[in-house]
């Protein structure tokens, strides 16, 4: 792992009553060795550590002794991680200490779709897969998430979470001119398609709603995210085939491209914040390039399965790599990989549109009748970082665009990295030891998985939110039974 000179000393009145400590902690984007001092489930110190030094045998090893640091008598000894009542971790040295992920971009489909995915089962594989906060999608759940009433009703679904929780809302035609209230609701942003969702209730914009859309969320600096893919140049529903190919031609570069650019333009013209989802196509991304450069305040993501897979390796009937966008070739692939490890893509999310098995292998495993979309929650951030590492990308690049990125995204500034001020969502990685997935022994509703069967490197082995542990590998009954975790923007700020 690269090094970097340890962060300068930062402290907070307040006793702790959990120290980690750990010889390579991705602080603030650096590697380091470091103790991150959590009290009342927040960051209130991160102090240079010497993991060779014993505090207990050295008093001068502690950094919470130093009077430059603290002051002395008994404020000072409260502050020592020995202290009564203090939690002192250490992270092996074969494990790194990572800020809790963030996946902006997971469908729960609860309440009304929980036989696909439910609260309960998400957030379990949310937390073993190293994430600490998720933003959910507004379609695919019963209500859709398009007004104040149906957040409620989304909100009460939660129940205590494991894990934080934010929500999008929906703007489909129904729900244009009363986006004020969503965003009063406590939504981070809205939600729109340019081409038909795949579900009734969430109906597309057609080009003028777009522009509307973007007066209204310009108006109201509200978000828009959007699924950009332009119907004018997809195929009709219906049969396909069992092989990948036709599917791939029914859903060509240029629909992205084309339904990208009227979203930019229309962002342009209203000063409006726009984030494009789940890129697939990188011949994209010089429209992004060229928004950006005319003011245009404009983000955008891929997903693990459009760096990790490519179609040439998609076998006949194989379903469970149905998604849309479709993944695309390996030149495309690398393409998308340079722009995230050049910072151009902002995130990497997981896209985690999950259904029935039944659904999933729908016509016999033919690609036009197939529900769309893959499960990925937990193996997203491993799924990544497998790739990346075998092209070279360090760790904290991937972190960045995993953590911090969609944290930016979602405006939510106190997750997605160690820091002081940040809630203590932790995770302990094993970076280098590799784990075979076994779609049933997920913790995903379902046993569908694209990535059944391969071998992924990086290991989760703890994770803290809000300074809890809320899953231990190790452990005989992985999930402590803690439930830390908050409702980010709504009202309820926890349950």
């Amino acid at each position: 792992m690269p090094s970097a000179s340890p962060p300068a000393p930062s402290h907070h009145p307040v006793a702790p009553d959990l120290v980690v400590r750990a010889r390579r902690a991705l602080v603030e984007g650096r590697w380091t060795s470091a103790a991150i001092h959590v009290a009342g489930g927040r960051i209130v110190a991160v102090l240079p550590w010497a993991p060779a030094q014993d505090p207990a045998a050295d008093p001068a090893a502690d950094p919470a002794a130093h009077p430059a640091e603290l002051p002395e008598g008994d404020a000072a000894k409260a502050r020592r991680p020995g202290a009564p009542g203090v939690r002192v971790v250490d992270v092996p040295d074969d494990a790194v200490l990572l800020p809790g992920l963030v996946d902006s971009h997971v469908h729960v489909n609860d309440p009304g779709r929980s036989e696909w995915e439910g609260f309960a089962t998400a957030l379990r594989a949310a937390a073993a897969g190293g994430v600490t906060t998720i933003v959910d999608m507004p379609l695919n759940s019963l209500p859709p998430t398009i007004s104040p009433d149906a957040l409620a009703v989304k909100v009460a679904a939660v129940g205590r979470p494991l894990v934080d929780v934010g929500f999008w809302g929906g703007a489909v035609p129904e729900s244009l001119g009363h986006l004020r209230a969503l965003r009063d609701a406590g939504v981070l942003g809205v939600k729109a398609f340019t081409s038909p969702s795949g579900v009734p209730e969430f109906p597309h914009l057609d080009e003028a709603e777009v522009d509307a859309l973007m007066a209204e969320c310009g108006q109201l600096d509200l978000l828009a995210v959007v699924h950009a893919e332009d119907p004018a140049h997809l195929a009709g529903d219906g049969a396909l085939g069992v092989a990948y190919e036709p599917f791939l031609r029914s859903r060509p570069p240029r629909a992205e491209a084309s339904a990208i650019a009227r979203v930019l333009a229309a962002a342009e013209r209203h000063g409006a914040r726009v984030h494009v989802l789940h890129l697939s196509d990188a011949a994209s991304l010089p429209l992004v390039r060229a928004a950006r450069e005319r003011g245009v305040r404009v983000t955008v993501e891929t997903c693990p399965h459009y760096l990790s897979f490519d179609a040439a390796q998609i076998p006949d009937g194989a379903t469970e790599f149905k998604c849309c966008p479709p993944i695309r070739d390996a030149a495309n692939r690398d393409a998308l990989w340079a722009a995230v490890a050049s910072g151009e893509i902002d995130a990497v999310v997981s896209d985690h549109s999950p259904s029935t098995p039944d659904l999933k292998r729908r016509g016999g495993g033919d690609f036009g009748l197939a529900w769309g979309g893959i499960s990925s929650l937990q193996v997203a951030f491993a799924a990544t970082w497998t790739a990346a590492r075998a092209r070279g990308i360090d760790l904290a690049t991937v972190v960045a665009r995993c953590a911090s990125g969609p944290a930016r995204i979602a405006g939510l500034p106190d997750v997605g990295a160690i820091e002081v001020g940040a809630r203590a969502h932790l995770v302990e990685l094993a970076p280098e030891e590799t784990w075979r997935v076994d779609a049933a022994r997920l913790q995903h509703r379902n046993a569908v998985s694209a990535y059944h069967g391969a071998q992924l490197a990086g290991v989760v082995r703890r994770t803290w939110v809000a300074g809890e542990v809320v899953y231990d590998a190790g452990a005989p009954d992985p999930f402590s039974g803690a439930r830390p975790g908050r409702l980010r923007g709504v009202a309820v700020t926890s349950v």
